[in-house]
């Protein structure tokens, strides 16, 4: 692809030098002689490059960086400069200038230079072509719902996004999405074009998790041999997605804490103060709040997380939403697998709306791709789902006990509240304690049980 490169120099000589080197090599020649000169160029033609001279008339070459970063950031600029001048050529590498020749040079060096730049370009294109790609893959456009709490859960997500630096909580069961939601809030917000790095804190031991997030100095441990930037350094400028965060040890924990109150951290074995600008999502699928009663995890970290909580529900709580994101798995897997299937049966459906999914949409997901590619093309029917989906029935609400049954004294009457607190006891048992389906039984909130629980643990504990 041909670049356009403006050359900004008083000297004749070395304009026409420069310009028929570029222009051999296939490139596009704009020349200024003067700083104005080339700023008026600069906005009318919008070249990708700028060669400037650092020594010009009126307006210096530093004076004209400036003003083309401010206009075209991307903008790959080179400076020249006499060798007595290198460090104001330093100063502009410092104010975004890709590189700098030092006259007199060579024109190969020079020629070099300048593919190196139009690398930077290509590079840039890249950049902006995969982001654009991810922005489309997890637009918040994209989801499949139609249910009335998810709905609300990526309102609110939509909005947290605009806010760049607000922390972000996700809590919710494995395989609800929470790593999804994170890059749809990262590619919605203002630092899309910058990094977003992803790191599961369940995965990694405890002193590798935290050289992987602050990195290290030479020296920090046995097989540290040279520097290393961690990953809330290499994030800067982006978004920084912690997933399973309650699974870090006390000391990570202490660091976190200070990247989110100062912005700052140390390498280890490092002295040096470094500063940082991530905006920090973290998720999780345990209860923080148990963490911090039971002293596993810090409370002054958990309330500088959980300055927005998400709350994803789990796949069996948004049943209306089953079929449909099967059916948009089986269009995914079509494109993946060059399959061309159609849907499902009415039985396929069926069964996959029945089920309770403990593994969430990533078990759905899973059972979707073995269905195609042991089915014939088509509709994926019933008897291409894995056997506990088909052999799968909903757990039968029990029958409403007699207080001859249920009274724990033999007598004939009960107490309401006796009466209830044995009614649980059954549900629970035949939800094989199942918390979450007790509740949806019993047609009251999971928290709402938990609290019935816990009073009746500490009055059975007198």
């Amino acid at each position: 692809m041909p670049y356009s490169i403006l050359i900004v120099d008083d000297e004749e000589l070395t304009q026409r030098t420069i310009s028929r080197g570029l222009r051999a090599e296939g490139w596009e020649v704009l020349v200024a002689s003067s700083g104005e000169e080339g700023l008026k160029l600069f906005a009318e033609e919008k070249p990708e490059i700028a060669l400037l001279d650092i020594v010009l008339p009126c307006l210096d070459g530093v004076g004209v960086l400036r003003e083309i970063k401010r206009q075209a950031p991307a903008t790959v600029v080179v400076m020249m400069s006499a060798y007595h001048l290198v460090d104001r050529a330093v100063e502009a590498m410092k104010l975004g200038a890709f590189d700098y020749l030092v006259k007199p040079f060579h024109l190969k060096d020079m020629l070099a230079t300048m593919h190196r730049a139009t690398e930077m370009l290509q590079l840039q294109v890249r950049v902006r072509e995969t982001v654009e790609t991810a922005k489309g893959r997890y637009d918040f456009g994209r989801v499949v719902t139609t249910n009335e709490a998810t709905r609300k859960i990526l309102a609110v997500a939509q909005k947290a996004a605009e806010a760049d630096r607000t922390t972000i909580l996700i809590e919710g069961e494995s395989g609800t999405g929470k790593g999804v939601l994170a890059r749809a809030i990262h590619y919605a917000s203002p630092r899309a074009s910058m990094p977003l790095l992803e790191i599961n804190c369940a995965t990694l031991p405890d002193t590798l998790l935290e050289s992987e997030l602050v990195g290290y100095e030479p020296g920090a441990f046995t097989d540290a041999r040279r520097r290393k930037e961690g990953l809330l350094e290499r994030a800067h400028g982006g978004t920084v997605f912690l997933d399973e965060v309650g699974n870090m040890s006390a000391s990570v924990q202490a660091k976190l804490l200070r990247v989110l109150e100062e912005g700052t951290f140390l390498r280890l074995g490092g002295t040096r103060v470094i500063h940082i600008d991530v905006r920090i999502i973290a998720a999780t699928n345990s209860n923080l709040r148990e963490g911090v009663a039971q002293n596993r995890f810090r409370e002054d970290l958990y309330y500088r997380l959980n300055v927005l909580p998400l709350v994803l529900p789990p796949l069996r709580e948004r049943r209306e939403d089953i079929v449909s994101l099967a059916v948009e798995m089986v269009g995914h897997f079509n494109r993946e697998l060059k399959k061309s299937f159609t849907g499902l049966t009415p039985a396929a459906a069926d069964l996959l709306g029945r089920y309770d999914w403990p593994g969430n949409i990533r078990e759905l997901k899973n059972v979707i791709e073995r269905a195609m590619i042991l089915s014939p093309e088509g509709d994926i029917d019933a008897e291409y789902l894995p056997e506990e989906i088909r052999d799968y029935k909903e757990r039968a609400v029990p029958e409403p006990l007699s207080a001859f049954d249920v009274s724990p004294t033999g007598h004939q009457f009960v107490t309401l509240e006796e009466l209830e607190e044995n009614y649980v006891e059954q549900v629970l048992t035949a939800t094989g304690n199942n918390k979450t389906q007790a509740a949806r039984l019993l047609g009251i909130h999971t928290t709402s049980l938990q609290r019935r629980l816990k009073k009746s643990a500490r009055e059975s504990g007198r």
